[in-house]
């Protein structure tokens, strides 16, 4: 966690960007992955998800695919950065070998690549820009191992659709083509208490269940936020050398899983500690929690661990509308202000009680950094800027 906290503003944006990526990838491996034509016949949500699960697998799939990305506005940003103005490149997946995924992106805005390596529940994302690698694990899959009696019928397909239609609202199964493919589009958004989430969509081809397009999008304009699609695609067998790369000898590596700071396995977890007195007494600095914030009455407040040291997750309000403050110790040495990355890259600054912070405004959040009195502050939320400054300042 230390080295995701200190992690420059560039990072910051390029990682947040492209955990769809991932997401995508990791999807097209773990449903049976065909089929070209119109759009396809209409059909009941659930017989087309259970269509998908059910579809016999591929031996691979190749891609071109597009990245769009309008998470930030770029004007509001001092510096520049590849990845903001979004990629295209290829992609490559495989479920042989536990699972492979390759995907390259050359960045639209100039500047270096971008590659993506997954497999078998491992990650690596290179930043030829600054010649840099963040890795990592993903988490195990429920139900991993299961075979096919992990595949639910469309009974139980039914039910999930169900609960799932009491926090959110749900398209259906739209017809549609994508990539030359007949694909079968589902929208998916917040019923209540989204915050500035407006809903998300996923395609997936209509013969063999392969996510051909997955979308973010904000509550205040019908363009994606962040899109990834493929623009042309082939059902065939990727050779195991498509996934032997490797990022040169002279790349720093970042390591993004916790559980390689601690020493621990990562799957043990200590008895949780929660409730603003208990949490209190956990933490070894002053810790700011106050019964609302910016409006939001206090959800709740549990230890956290950062850095190996504990912290204090604070919650306010419900959904996706809620904000979360993260406090932790700060390091030795840190005096709270805010600097500009070496990279070229700057947020604009904010002033908290005198101190100058950190505001990165998205178009689903607000991310908003400051350290005083020795402690660092994080406030999070899907909520526009002065709602952010708000909750901070009450602190």
């Amino acid at each position: 966690m230390s080295a995701l906290r200190r992690i420059s503003t560039k990072k910051l944006l390029a990682i947040c960007s492209l955990a769809l990526v991932g997401v995508v990838g990791v999807t097209a491996i773990a449903m049976a992955m065909g089929g070209s034509g119109p759009k396809p016949p209409p059909k009941p949500l659930a017989n087309a998800i259970s269509g998908a699960l059910n579809a016999p697998p591929v031996t691979g799939v190749s891609a071109r695919i597009k990245f769009t990305n309008n998470l930030v506005d770029a004007s509001s940003i001092q510096g520049t950065d590849p990845l903001l103005a979004g990629a295209e490149g290829r992609l490559w997946a495989s479920p042989a070998g536990g699972g492979r995924v390759r995907l390259e992106l050359q960045s639209e805005g100039g500047g270096g690549d971008t590659q993506v390596l997954v497999s078998n529940q491992h990650f690596s994302i290179y930043d030829a820009t600054s010649e840099t690698v963040y890795e990592g694990m993903l988490p195990e899959e429920e139900g991993k191992g299961k075979g096919e009696d992990g595949v639910p019928g469309l009974a139980a397909i039914e039910k999930q659709i169900a609960k799932a239609e009491e926090d959110a609202v749900l398209s259906g199964a739209t017809p549609s083509d994508t990539a030359g493919q007949p694909t079968y589009t589902l929208r998916v958004g917040p019923k209540h208490d989204g915050g500035l989430l407006g809903g998300v969509e996923l395609a997936w081809d209509a013969d063999n269940g392969v996510p051909l397009r997955a979308a973010i999008y904000s509550s205040a304009t019908s363009s994606p936020v962040i899109q990834l699609q493929a623009t042309d695609v082939a059902f065939e067998s990727v050779p195991a050398s498509t996934f032997e790369v490797s990022p040169p000898a002279s790349a720093k590596v970042v390591n993004l899983d916790p559980s390689t700071e601690t020493g621990g396995s990562g799957k043990e977890e200590a008895q949780p500690v929660e409730g603003l007195a208990a949490v209190r007494n956990s933490v070894d600095f002053q810790l700011d929690a106050p019964a609302s914030l910016a409006g939001l009455p206090r959800a709740g407040v549990k230890a956290i661990e950062v850095e190996g040291k504990t912290a204090a997750l604070a919650t306010y309000g419900k959904g996706l509308g809620g904000i979360a403050v993260i406090e932790v110790k700060s390091e030795p040495g840190e005096t709270g202000e805010a600097t500009e990355s070496s990279e070229g890259l700057s947020l604009p600054k904010v002033s908290i009680h005198g101190v100058q912070g950190e505001e990165l405004d998205t178009a689903l959040g607000t991310v908003l950094k400051f350290s005083r009195g020795g402690v660092d502050y994080i406030v999070v939320g899907s909520v526009p800027p002065a709602a952010a400054e708000a909750a901070a300042r009450a602190l």
